[in-house]
């Protein structure tokens, strides 16, 4: 279903920005009480159902971006606003000090879905990798003579907190406040011996992304994960990856390791496991189980809304047949996406399941997703030569089909401004 009139005139990229202004007629309110800390749209969304949104010019916007892949059953899904409605009925948050049953039950299903031992329920998925650097840090201090220097990827983004951003690779913001917290070492992704070479006798963990999605969505290789995996065994320290991106269903399995054949120590979730609400966990296997009580904590870890609504998505994903049908639907996106890129002489695709990068041929990236927005479709560029994709899990073909559709007429539009930017250098 296209909701969008295609017979209209081919605007410049100025006169997109300029159609993508709001109307005034409601006068809504101002977003000058707003930090800049975030670059928004003009748009105001009001409502959003499955893949599409309406803003309050009751425009219909087809979504691929989902929130940055938080929104992994889609908006405003049933089974999750049923679960939640049920929740705030009875009881919101108990408190950190005291047990509530959808802490207990989330935890308990995360530990025999996942294969681990014990579970720490937070916010976000920077709090929970700064958790995890916590943890391998502690379990330095007990098992390796305080061991506290954490290799981690060039290119990285573990979060925007200052541990974690401290963590990440060039992927972060231009601006890192600096100085930086010490104890990382960055080495390049994909190469095995640049972490040989890296490790020493106070590293006490590799941490890695099995998908750099912030640099492009990038993703390790088979061979370098068990290598990296087989590394840390043989030396005895921690391997931590964090799957806040790439958990929960995104890679066409419940957490990406298992698309490798590996099994790391500590896993972070986020983004997903909440699908929409701010929920995020730190797994812990075997030997790095060594918090104790008043090491990790936060006011609202664990509430009984959130583990909820986390529940309900965790159920949702281990429904039988639901994550054959994220693969299916994520064949059918990259498929579509080989074919567009082909006929518009774009780059290399990249990815797993329904999380995907196509690289351009120039960085013209923002200016294709503005195209896109004017086309009522809604998608997102990490690298200014690289499109993201991160539709809803349960995304239906048609809507792949669609999407497709209007990338495709974006692609056109911002190719039409090119030459037409060209004609007038020439002229």
């Amino acid at each position: 279903m296209n909701l969008f009139n295609l017979r209209r005139h081919s605007p410049s990229l100025e006169e997109m920005a300029a159609h993508s202004a709001p109307s005034k007629a409601g006068n809504p309110p101002s977003r000058d009480c707003l930090m800049p800390c975030v670059e928004r749209e003009s748009q105001v969304f009001v409502r959003g159902q499955g893949s599409w949104m309406w803003d309050s010019d009751s425009r219909a916007y087809l979504d691929f971006t989902q929130g940055s892949a938080a929104n992994s059953l889609g908006h405003s899904p049933a089974v999750l606003v049923k679960a939640m409605t049920e929740q705030a009925q009875s009881l919101l948050n108990p408190g950190a000090g005291f047990l509530n049953r959808g802490m207990l039950n989330l935890a308990q299903r995360l530990c025999e879905s996942t294969g681990s031992d014990q579970v720490h329920l937070l916010n976000t998925g920077a709090e929970a990798n700064e958790g995890a650097i916590k943890l391998a840090r502690k379990w330095g201090q007990l098992h390796r003579g305080g061991a506290h220097r954490i290799i981690t990827a060039s290119r990285s983004c573990h979060g925007r907190s200052f541990g974690a951003m401290s963590a990440s690779g060039s992927a972060t913001p231009d601006n890192r406040f600096e100085p930086q917290l010490p104890g990382f070492i960055n080495v390049p992704f994909n190469d095995l011996p640049a972490l040989h070479a890296a490790v020493d006798a106070q590293t006490v963990a590799i941490m890695l992304e099995p998908v750099q999605s912030e640099a492009g969505v990038i993703p390790a290789t088979e061979h370098y994960l068990k290598g990296v995996e087989r590394l840390c065994r043989e030396l005895g320290i921690l391997l931590i990856l964090d799957e806040v991106q790439t958990g929960m269903g995104r890679c066409g399995t419940l957490l990406a390791e298992q698309n490798y054949g590996i099994r790391a120590d500590i896993i972070t979730l986020g983004k997903g496991l909440g699908g929409g609400v701010p929920l995020a966990a730190l797994l812990a296997r075997g030997k790095a189980c060594c918090l104790e009580p008043g090491e990790l904590g936060g006011t609202h870890h664990g509430n009984a809304l959130m583990s909820t609504a986390g529940l309900a998505v965790l159920d949702t994903v281990l429904e039988k047949g639901f994550l054959q049908q994220v693969r299916d639907a994520g064949q059918h996106l990259r498929e579509g996406l080989g074919r567009l890129a082909n006929s518009y002489a774009q780059g290399e695709l990249r990815g797993q399941g329904l999380l995907w990068g196509l690289t351009l041929s120039d960085n013209s990236a923002d200016a294709v997703v503005k195209a896109a927005l004017y086309e009522g479709l809604l998608i997102s560029a990490p690298q200014p030569d690289c499109l993201r994709f991160t539709p809803a899990l349960c995304v239906s073909k048609g809507n792949i089909d669609e999407m497709l559709l209007r990338l495709a007429r974006a692609f056109a539009r911002v190719r039409t401004a090119q030459l037409q930017c060209r004609r007038g250098v020439a002229v």
